[in-house]
């Protein structure tokens, strides 16, 4: 199982990237960093910033928002990066939702599927390099020639050569998607996917691949988990609830929350109803004492060192490639690489000074 440390570079009032970490990660053997963005840092420039201090690590977005750039604006950042990070570079992208697309980035949300097929073959288009880039879908056409079109626009063939083989990674949970995903990608950053879940997505992953002549030797699938090492397993999920609440009652109108329909497909669909229900009335602290300690636990690697040692052999009988952690101390960084199974990188330095 490789390890992917997280990032949350773009929940913070100010950038500030905790390099010690992220090189004592290196330094553990830690496979890769992954940032993310919704309406505040953006997932690729800390990504550059990152280049220049690590050298083993792969550099991942989970996610880039599809509504945020052009596809070909999107490859030109990641082709650009991976010329400096050559053979490090993962590009992660995501949908976000109609309320973030058109609200923050005045774009229409459309019909989202066919988006992201249209949007992941102009990306390859650009980093493959094998002619003028042009693209006929429904969703997405290049060149343009919709309103406002003054009709100049024509095909045009990348300056940079870029890695044809650049791995681009989909965040995806609906079935639509998930199949898309295994269809055309070459990872999957799942949303909901955890070792009591796995089975729900069988079906879509299987239909996916046969779509595109492909095997899940063809797909990487990098989950996440919350890690922490404890005495008080109680606290820990107390203190989870009230972000998941309102992920799940208040991320997005009820016709498009995709946190609560991955609660609900996991089969807690009547707690994913109440926490809604509740949220929507501005009962919050109700919503999150809602939210069920079994969902809370299933995936999670929280507790003694012997309980995560169990839980994370849970993830090890997944489709799970990668697992991407946000520790909050050494001691949980070590285990983490011990149970993982990583090799050490005793060339990489770690500045003294706090890590976290």
């Amino acid at each position: 199982m490789k390890l992917g440390l997280g990032l949350d570079v773009w929940s913070e009032p100010r950038v500030e990237l905790p390099l010690r970490r992220i090189l004592l990660a290196e330094r553990l053997g830690f496979d890769s960093v992954w940032t993310a963005e919704i309406y505040g840092a953006d997932a690729v420039t800390p990504l550059a910033f990152l280049a220049a201090h690590t050298r083993y690590l792969r550099l991942g977005s989970a996610v880039a928002q599809v509504p945020a750039r052009p596809p070909t604006t999107t490859a030109m950042q990641f082709g650009t990066l991976e010329a400096l990070a050559p053979g490090r570079v993962v590009c992660g992208l995501g949908l976000s939702g109609p309320r973030v697309a058109e609200g923050w980035y005045g774009q229409p949300w459309g019909h989202p599927n066919q988006r992201l097929r249209d949007y992941v073959a102009i990306v390859r288009q650009v980093f493959r390099r094998e002619g003028p880039v042009a693209h006929d879908g429904s969703e997405l056409a290049l060149p343009y020639t919709g309103p406002g079109s003054v009709g100049a626009g024509r095909p045009l063939k990348p300056i940079l050569h870029m890695n044809p083989d650049l791995p681009i990674f989909l965040a995806t949970g609906g079935p639509a998607n998930v199949r898309l995903t295994a269809e055309v990608a070459d990872g999957w950053l799942p949303l909901g996917y955890t070792p009591g879940s796995a089975h729900l997505y069988a079906a879509d992953l299987a239909l996916g691949l046969h779509r595109g002549g492909r095997t899940m030797a063809d797909l990487e699938v990098q989950v996440g988990a919350t890690v922490r090492l404890t005495d008080d397993v109680a606290a820990v999920f107390d203190a989870a609830r009230p972000g998941v609440a309102m992920r799940v009652g208040g991320y997005g109108p009820s016709s498009h929350n995709f946190h609560r329909d991955a609660m609900s497909r996991r089969g807690f669909g009547e707690a994913a109803d109440r926490i809604t229900e509740l949220f929507a009335a501005g009962r919050r602290d109700e919503a999150a004492a809602a939210v069920p300690d079994d969902y809370l636990d299933d995936g999670a690697l929280v507790g003694s060192r012997q309980r995560i040692a169990e839980r994370f052999q849970q993830w090890r009988s997944t489709l799970a490639t990668g697992l991407t952690v946000r520790p909050t101390s050494i001691e949980e960084m070590e285990l983490l690489a011990e149970l993982a199974g990583c090799e050490p990188r005793p060339d990489v330095e770690v500045p003294s000074g706090p890590v976290f």
